[in-house]
C-alpha cells in the first residue's frame, strides 16, 4: 500500500510538454529520498485542462498542480511528499482559495461536467488491465454473457437512447439491430478511431485514457450482433493510442476477456488495430471499411448498407470511439441512468474538444442541452483579453458556425440541425471578433479539396470551383451575382456528392452566408474586410500624430515600403507595400493601422 499516489498526465498533449520527463525526474526524486515504497507515480491518459499542462495530481489530498516542469520536481517530492506541505506556486489557481485547497472537482471548468465516456481517463494507468478492472471494468460484459441474450442487450441501448457520437447521430441500438437480423457465416465489429476534424481529439484522448473500455464495448456489440471478429480504424499519427491499444488487447487476451469462449460463456471475439495513413475520408464507414481491406480508401455507394454487406463483404456494425464508450456504463448502470440525462431526443453527454480563442482549451463531456454560452463563459472561462465572441464552429468542416445570438441554444442533435449546423465528431472552435468569416468557410474548405478522394466529380471539382469562388470574394474580385452562384453550387454539392464528405463540404460556407452574410457583401461591395484578415483587401496607413519617427517601422519592412526622416512622421508608400503586418508587430506607440 502506497499513502501517497501521483497521477502526471500521458496523453499527447502533456507528452509533447515534457510529461514523460517529469515522470523519470519524479521516480529518480522518490527513491533518491527513499520515499519508493511509500509514494506511486502513474502516468493516466488526458484529465481533459490541456491548456495547463504538464499537468500532476497528487493524492489523497487531490491538489492539482499545473504548468509542471523539471526542475520543479525536487521541490514537489522534498516540500509535498516528504513534508506534507503544499506547493501552491505550482497549484492552479482557481483552486487556492484563503481558506482552502479545492479539488479539481470544483473548478469552473470540470464542475458542470459529467464523465461517462472519459469516466476513466486521468484517474487509471491505461496499460495496466487490473486498474481497469478495479473501476468496474469488464464487468458489463460478464453481465452480458451470463444474465442478457443478445436481444435484451441491443434492447437495453435502444432503451438508453444513445446515438452515433460520429456525427450523423444514428441510433445506436437500431444499427446493432440491423446487422443482428442478418443471418451470415461471419460477422464484424469495426470501431472508427480514423479522427480527422481538424482541432479535434475526443477519440484519441479515451484511446490513451482508456483503451479498454473500447475493447469491452466491442466485445459487447460481437455478442449482441453475432460477431466474432473486429478492427479498431486508428490512424497512425496516433502512436501512444495505436500502442496503449494493443497492450490492452495482449492484458484482454491473457486474462481470457478476448479471445475463445470468454467468461465460460461459449462466446468468441478476437481484436485486430488496423492503422490508417490519415485519409480524412477514411471516417466515412464504407471507405474505412474499403481501407481495412487493403484497398484505397474509397466510399461505396449504399445500399447495400454495411449491416448488410460491409467489411470483406460481410454484415458489418461501426461506430466511433466514443460511442463505444458509453456501452459499459449503459449496461452496468442500466438504460434508465443514461436516458436521464440529456433531452428528450438526445440522451446522455457528449465530449468536446474546446479550441480557438478560448481561455481553457481543452476536453469537456456535458450532458446533452448544455447551452453554448454555458460551455464558453463557464466551462471554457470565456474569451482572452476582453474580446467579443463571435462564433463557434461545430462539427468541423462538416459542420457550421453558431452565431453569438444563438449563444444559448441548448447543443445537442436536433437543434443544431434546426439552426443548419451538426454535432459532427465533437470539435468545437471558437472564435472572435478578430476572426473573418470568409476566411473561416476558405480554411475549413481548403481541407476538404485536399482530403476529398477524387471519387466523384461533384465532390471532387465542385469544391475547388467553390474554393476559387471564395478566393475571388476575398481578394475583391467577386461581384454580388458570385454570392448567388456560391450558394447554388453549395447546394449542388450536397445533393450530388457520393458520400458523406462531399455532401457536408460546403456546410461552412453555407452557414456563414446565412449567418454572416454581411461580411460577404463587405468583402463584395465595399472591398473590405470587417475583421481586417483578407490579405488583399487591407491597407495599412501611420496616424501622423502617433508616430514618434523612431524608424523602427522602416527598419523592420521588408520592402523598404515605409520612409521618414528620424523623429518626424513616417509614412507607408500603399504601392510598395506587401501587406505583412511587420510594421504593425514592430511599432511600440500603437501608430500603424490597418482597415
Amino acid at each position: 500500500m502506497y499513502r501517497s499516489h501521483v497521477l502526471v498526465c500521458g496523453g499527447t498533449g502533456c507528452t509533447s510538454s515534457n510529461s514523460q520527463k517529469i515522470i523519470e525526474a519524479m521516480e529518480a526524486e522518490i527513491k533518491a529520498k527513499g520515499l519508493e515504497k511509500e509514494v506511486q507515480v502513474i502516468r493516466t491518459g488526458c484529465f481533459g485542462l490541456c491548456a495547463l499542462g504538464p499537468i500532476m495530481i497528487v493524492y489523497p489530498e487531490g491538489c492539482f498542480y499545473s504548468e509542471v516542469k523539471v526542475e520543479d520536481v525536487p521541490e514537489i517530492v522534498e516540500e509535498h511528499l516528504l513534508k506534507g506541505r503544499m506547493v501552491k506556486r505550482l497549484l492552479y489557481e482557481e483552486t487556492v482559495t484563503p481558506e482552502e485547497i479545492k479539488g479539481l472537482n470544483d473548478t469552473d471548468f470540470y464542475k458542470k461536467q459529467k464523465r461517462i465516456a472519459l469516466r476513466n481517463c486521468g484517474v487509471i494507468n491505461p496499460e495496466d488491465i487490473n486498474e481497469y478492472i478495479a473501476y468496474d471494468g469488464y464487468q458489463a460484459l460478464a453481465k452480458c454473457l451470463t444474465e442478457y441474450t443478445p436481444e435484451q442487450v441491443i434492447q437495453i441501448v435502444k432503451d438508453s437512447g444513445l446515438r452515433g457520437r460520429g456525427g450523423g447521430g444514428f441510433s445506436t441500438g437500431l444499427k446493432w439491430s440491423f446487422t443482428a437480423a442478418n443471418q451470415a457465416d461471419q460477422k464484424y465489429v469495426v470501431c472508427n478511431a480514423d479522427e480527422g476534424d481538424p482541432g479535434a481529439f475526443m477519440d484519441r484522448s479515451v484511446l490513451e485514457g482508456d483503451p479498454h473500455c473500447i475493447i469491452e464495448a466491442m466485445a459487447i456489440c460481437g455478442y449482441a450482433t453475432g460477431a466474432t471478429e473486429g478492427y479498431i480504424y486508428v490512424r497512425a499519427e496516433y502512436p501512444i493510442a495505436v500502442a496503449r491499444l494493443q497492450i490492452a488487447i495482449n492484458q484482454a487476451k491473457q486474462l481470457g476477456l478476448l479471445g475463445k469462449n470468454i467468461f465460460d460463456s461459449g462466446f468468441d471475439f478476437d481484436l485486430h488495430v488496423k492503422l490508417g495513413a490519415g485519409a480524412f475520408v477514411c471516417g466515412e464507414e464504407t471507405a474505412l471499411m474499403t481501407s481495412i481491406e487493403g484497398n484505397r480508401g474509397e466510399p461505396r455507394p449504399r445500399p447495400p448498407y454495411p449491416a448488410v454487406k460491409g467489411l470483406f463483404g460481410k454484415p458489418t456494425t461501426e461506430n466511433n470511439v466514443e460511442t463505444f464508450a458509453n456501452i459499459p456504463t449503459i449496461i452496468r448502470e442500466g438504460a434508465e441512468y443514461f436516458a436521464s440525462m440529456g433531452t428528450e431526443k438526445s440522451k446522455g453527454t457528449k465530449v468536446f474538444a474546446l479550441g480557438g480563442k478560448i481561455k481553457n482549451t481543452g476536453l469537456v463531456e456535458i450532458p446533452m442541452g448544455t447551452t453554448l454560452r454555458e460551455i464558453i463563459e463557464e466551462i471554457g472561462g470565456g474569451i482572452p483579453g476582453g474580446k467579443k465572441f463571435k462564433a463557434a464552429q461545430t462539427g468541423g468542416p462538416s459542420g457550421g458556425c453558431i452565431p453569438a445570438h444563438l449563444m444559448d441554444t441548448p447543443i445537442d442533435y436536433d437543434n443544431l440541425t434546426a439552426i443548419g449546423c451538426m454535432m459532427g465528431s465533437g470539435g468545437l472552435i471558437v472564435m472572435d471578433e478578430d476572426n473573418c468569416m470568409v476566411d473561416i468557410a476558405k480554411f475549413f474548405l481548403d481541407f476538404t479539396v485536399d482530403e476529398s478522394c477524387g471519387k466523384c466529380t461533384p465532390c471532387r471539382v465542385g469544391t475547388k470551383r467553390l474554393r476559387e469562388m471564395l478566393d475571388k470574394i476575398t481578394d475583391g474580385n467577386a461581384t454580388l451575382e458570385d454570392l448567388d452562384k456560391l450558394e447554388e453550387l453549395c447546394n449542388y454539392i450536397k445533393d450530388n456528392s457520393l458520400c458523406g464528405l462531399g455532401q457536408t463540404a460546403p456546410n461552412p460556407v453555407l452557414a456563414t452566408l446565412k449567418f454572416f452574410r454581411d461580411e460577404y457583401i463587405a468583402h463584395v461591395v465595399d472591398k473590405k474586410c470587417p475583421a481586417g484578415v483578407c490579405k488583399n483587401l487591407l491597407s495599412y496607413s501611420i496616424v501622423e500624430d502617433k508616430c514618434k519617427g523612431c524608424t523602427a517601422c522602416a527598419r523592420k519592412c521588408p520592402v523598404n515600403a515605409i520612409s521618414g526622416s528620424v523623429k518626424q512622421p513616417h509614412v507607408i508608400d500603399t504601392a510598395k507595400c506587401i501587406k505583412c503586418g511587420a510594421c504593425v508587430e514592430t511599432c511600440k506607440f500603437n501608430a500603424i493601422i490597418k482597415k
